[in-house]
């Protein structure tokens, strides 16, 4: 019974060790590396699986009993492709739907869109000031919103010293009267002199023309002058009313001539490299629905609103008809004269991450190439590309940020991959080991 025994354990220890060399055998021929039969040519080198930058020119295994990795000329070619670059099979590419423009050279404009308000043109204000100190005895225009013509009535004043200014030049005028035939010429002469600076004197004091001619005729001196507008116009505001006493510090009239008008707008930072002085506008109010008003940038303030980051602009518009009202708020089209001739791709093509700006590159089917780029003025929805792309070049518009992604971690690989200065060979290598060395 023991005799049995002891036969069957050794006859299971003899199957035991032929199934282990057995299985040893075939796990050894599935860990080969790829021969020069599944991959044309011999390797370049071989390389440590877990540690790249350790390379061997023939087959070794590391501390582990792992082993190296065989290179081969077209895995080297691979490395020479730009960092970054990305193979995708097409099916993949598909399914993340990836879409592509080609970037052209062409002509990029720009239109300016933003809100106005319709303002006074203050080249037109006129502030009307007596010239003389005194009272009002009648005020002809009283109502603010009122037209007024050039030339026309608004008051009248009661002044001493425009009394007396009127006087002297009566006696002026009679002092010529008597000295005229003096045949002395220098008595002659300065007899109209004098007459000649009193009627300067009251010309200066705003004494309108036709009473300086009633009493340039008739010697009948008034109590009170009239005061006409120097321009037409909206009367704005009144500052006195009859009775009311007033000086040269005191402000009539504001009179507003709105045949012209300005409207100011804001731009954004963007915009500003965009729009220059003289470029045409147009304006749309909802208060004067279906007309479309034609003007002009007239000027870019040098400055930017604190608070909403803006840069303002003034426009100049014809208002003969009287329909832009100051205070109207409309809708404001610049159409920028400004153009950029450059290479063009749609803005959604940019990957902006940190100081970085690229595009990806279509290198071939399912091939993506990384590419840093300089742009330039950007506009509805398109960029323009002054550096780093050329006319031409297919730019990837879509999922672009799923394929950087894969692009940045190949580009970190490979650096990895990249072999660096020697180093000592490892310890406790096996046999097989022996005779390989370390190279860059």
């Amino acid at each position: 019974m023991n005799k049995q025994i002891v036969i069957t354990a050794v006859l299971m220890l003899v199957l035991g060790a032929g199934g282990g060399y057995w299985l040893a055998n075939r796990q050894q021929s599935h860990e080969q590396p790829v021969s020069s039969s599944t991959k044309s040519g011999q390797p370049l080198f071989y390389r440590n699986s877990m540690n790249p930058s350790v390379t061997s020119p023939v087959p070794a295994k590391d501390a582990m009993g792992m082993d190296y990795v065989p290179v081969y000329a077209e895995d080297k070619t691979a490395t020479d492709e730009p960092a970054g670059t990305v193979r995708i099979d097409p099916v993949t590419v598909q399914n993340m739907g990836v879409r592509t423009v080609i970037a052209k050279q062409t002509q990029l404009s720009h239109v300016v869109r933003a809100v106005g308000r319709v303002a006074y043109d203050e080249e037109r204000l006129v502030r009307l000031h007596p010239k003389t100190e005194g009272w009002i005895e009648t005020l002809r225009v009283d109502k603010t919103g009122q037209w007024v013509k050039k030339n026309e009535d608004l008051l009248s004043i009661y002044s001493p010293q425009l009394v007396a200014s009127q006087q002297e030049y009566v006696l002026a005028l009679n002092n010529l009267k008597v000295l005229e035939k003096s045949p002395i010429e220098d008595i002659r002469r300065g007899a109209e002199d004098l007459v000649n600076s009193s009627r300067e004197r009251l010309k200066l004091l705003d004494v309108p023309a036709h009473q300086l001619h009633d009493l340039t005729e008739t010697h009948n001196i008034k109590k009170s002058l009239h005061i006409h507008t120097p321009a037409a116009g909206i009367v704005i505001n009144i500052g006195a009313r009859e009775g009311q006493y007033v000086t040269p510090a005191t402000e009539l009239y504001l009179i507003a001539d709105l045949s012209t008008v300005w409207v100011y707008a804001d731009i954004y930072e963007y915009e500003l490299p965009w729009v220059k002085t003289g470029d045409p506008a147009e304006m749309r109010l909802a208060g004067v629905p279906g007309r479309i008003f034609k003007g002009h940038l007239a000027f870019i303030y040098p400055y930017a609103e604190p608070e909403t980051r803006t840069i303002k602009v003034r426009l100049v518009f014809d208002n003969a008809e009287l329909l832009l009202k100051p205070d109207m708020f409309a809708e404001v089209t610049i159409r920028a004269g400004k153009q950029a001739d450059a290479v063009v791709i749609p803005s959604e093509a940019v990957i902006r991450s940190g100081a970085k700006t690229q595009v990806l590159i279509v290198r071939g089917p399912g091939k993506f190439e990384p590419r840093l780029v300089t742009t330039g003025l950007s506009s509805n929805g398109d960029v323009a590309i002054l550096d780093g792309v050329k006319a031409g070049e297919e730019v990837v518009t879509s999922a672009q940020f799923l394929i950087d992604s894969e692009s940045r971690l190949r580009e970190a690989t490979a650096k990895m991959l990249e072999p660096s200065a020697p180093q000592k060979s490892e310890p406790n290598r096996l046999p097989m080991e022996q005779g390989a060395h370390q190279h860059d």
